[in-house]
């Protein structure tokens, strides 16, 4: 009887332990989840937070391959999209466009962060990555669709394009053509055209002319740091 009774409590205690281990590992697990959401949850909110506080821009000035790659260096810029503005038929294609009957411009919309570059800063960038006073023309491309033209989604932004233009022409010995006009749509072109210098820089085009330009506004940027 005895032998049994020990025998008993021995279940009974290691019953108990390994309930008591469970339970303890439970809760452990329990709060291991609790944190995660809550990790997840701030980083969704910050995240939220970050794009919440971007601004946009959208200026055009000659193919919208070049200004892609020369902005996507700039820093405080979160994303560069190819599309097409400043014109008034719908939801253009690129063919369209090319034709010159659409009244668009081939731009680029630049999402960034204001606290780290300036709309004003980035205009300034802008008069320096083309040539702003070679009407409907840059380098080899030549029609309306590669004019030089700011547009504005308010009047502050109207403002400051009218302030930097004004100054940017000190550096020019020719008259400034850029157009400064409100947005009123924004296409985006179709996605071949979106970082397309980063996924062909072996092409013909790319070599010729997005290269060099990339490579002379990137020189710019880094006298700017000095």
């Amino acid at each position: 009887m005895a032998n049994t009774s020990s025998f008993s409590n021995r279940v009974k205690t290691s019953t108990g332990l390994n309930r008591f281990v469970m339970v303890a590992f439970s809760g452990l697990l329990f709060l291991a989840c609790l944190d995660r959401v809550a990790t997840v949850s701030l980083a969704q909110t910050k995240d939220m937070k970050s794009s919440s506080q971007l601004e946009t821009a959208v200026f055009g000035g000659g193919c919208f391959w070049c200004l892609d790659a020369q902005f996507k260096l700039v820093p405080g810029v979160a994303s560069v999209i190819s599309g097409y503005a400043g014109g008034t038929t719908k939801n253009p294609n690129y063919e369209q466009v090319c034709s010159e009957t659409t009244g668009h411009a081939e731009v680029v919309q630049v999402e960034f962060d204001p606290s780290v570059v300036s709309y004003e800063d980035l205009l300034r960038k802008f008069f320096h990555a083309h040539d702003p006073t070679t009407l409907n023309r840059q380098g080899p491309d030549v029609g309306t669709s590669y004019r030089s033209i700011i547009l504005y989604k308010d009047a502050n932004q109207k403002q400051i394009a009218e302030k930097v233009k004004a100054e940017a022409q000190k550096d020019w010995s020719d008259p400034i053509v850029t157009e400064i006009v409100p947005l009123q749509a924004f296409y985006k072109a179709e996605e071949y055209h979106q970082d397309y210098f980063a996924k062909n820089p072996d092409q013909g085009y790319c070599r010729l002319v997005v290269a060099p330009k990339v490579k002379k506004f990137e020189k710019l940027l880094q006298e700017h740091k000095q």
